[in-house]
């Protein structure tokens, strides 16, 4: 693989129905041409529309066509850790270079992923064998498994308590692990699957969403209890994903059974807002320097939300990606979008597609 991306502009092309033209936007990775998804590339030209323009790809090692899901970022080593379900590996990509420097194993139906950066451990959801996988990041491989019930996904990690927190969704629990033993110290049952977890850093708290009831609800840390009352997010309905504005008290909750993004006040437990968004919305992402949401949407969008103040949010648009793209990241450093794809235009395909945030006013 290069170590530049590099990409060309390639002529412009008339877009169906539009008046206008458009550039469409190649770029290499490992030496061959990538002909890109057509939606991306053909939309996006001079006139700056969109939100997002494609700086690369990276071509991963596991088979095409199988499902990804979370991705999460190591800052210490510059790392971007991805989950490759379907495959059951974890990438170690070297965001410097481009390069995946591991490819990890035995880890069937990996979905979420957390990092303790502290320990240099990764801790994955193992969806196929119902384990949570501990990984020491120095030597690339699992060290540890520890059991959960049913389905194992979203995780959160709360440092100054050094426990991480993992929905096991199917289970209607919250799995609670000591990272410095490595031992499940805690076991909270819910009336409903949990969706993803955060912890929030200012209130000291972990918010899990409760998706069946359409409820937030909130955990102690130091105790390990629900914090009650746990409130109502209506009407969103099916809150799943989960991104946080800490410092502006905001949590942003994607709403899977209606297509929206709400938006939460954290001191008032209320919702200020919410905001449409593609169909099939799954993975939330906050860039707190750009003050941008992005939302991953299976039906084949990334759906970018501008919060322009802590009361007033404007959808900036529905960025065309290939369907079955539900899961992101964003390095809050560089501001890059990270989307891993299964396929390309409907050809099974392995690869993380690296995107430039645009601006727009």
């Amino acid at each position: 693989m290069k170590n530049r991306i590099t990409y060309l502009i390639r002529a412009a092309i008339l877009v169906a129905g539009i008046a206008g033209a458009a550039a469409v936007l190649a770029f290499t990775g490992t030496g061959e041409r990538n002909p890109g998804p057509q939606k991306q590339a053909a939309a996006f030209g001079e006139s700056g529309l969109h939100t997002l323009k494609p700086a690369g790809y990276i071509d991963l090692p596991g088979p095409p066509g199988k499902r990804f899901d979370y991705l999460t970022i190591d800052y210490d080593d510059g790392y971007l850790l991805s989950a490759h379900l379907g495959a059951g590996l974890l990438y170690v990509i070297d965001l410097k270079t481009n390069k995946v420097v591991h490819t990890i194993p035995d880890v069937p139906g990996v979905e979420g992923v957390e990092y303790v950066p502290e320990l240099k451990k990764v801790y994955t959801s193992d969806w196929h064998e119902k384990k949570i996988g501990v990984i020491d990041l120095r030597q690339g491989k699992v060290i540890a498994k520890l059991p959960a019930q049913q389905k194992p996904d979203g995780s959160a990690y709360a440092p100054p308590f050094h426990k991480l927190y993992v929905s096991d969704e199917r289970a209607e629990t919250e799995i609670v692990v000591d990272v410095q033993n490595d031992k499940i110290v805690a076991t909270l049952n819910f009336k409903s699957e949990t969706g993803m977890p955060q912890y929030d850093p200012v209130a000291k708290l972990v918010y899990v969403n409760l998706q069946q009831l359409n409820v937030m609800a909130m955990i102690d840390p130091a105790t390990d209890k629900p914090v009650k009352p746990s409130y109502m997010v209506a009407p969103c309905k099916g809150n799943h994903g989960m991104a946080l504005d800490a410092e502006h008290r905001r949590a942003f909750l994607v709403c899977e059974d209606n297509n929206l993004m709400a938006v939460i006040d954290l001191e008032k437990h209320r919702v200020v807002t919410t905001l449409p968004v593609a169909n099939d919305p799954d993975v939330i992402k906050y860039d707190p320097g750009l003050k941008r949401i992005y939302v991953a949407c299976y039906s084949g969008a990334i759906s970018v939300i501008q919060e322009d103040d802590p009361d007033h949010f404007r959808k900036l648009e529905d960025f065309p990606a290939q369907h079955k793209v539900h899961s992101l990241a964003v390095d809050e450093r560089t501001h890059r979008v990270y989307v891993p794809e299964e396929e390309e235009n409907g050809k099974p395909v392995a690869r993380m597609i690296v995107y430039e945030p645009v601006e727009r006013h």
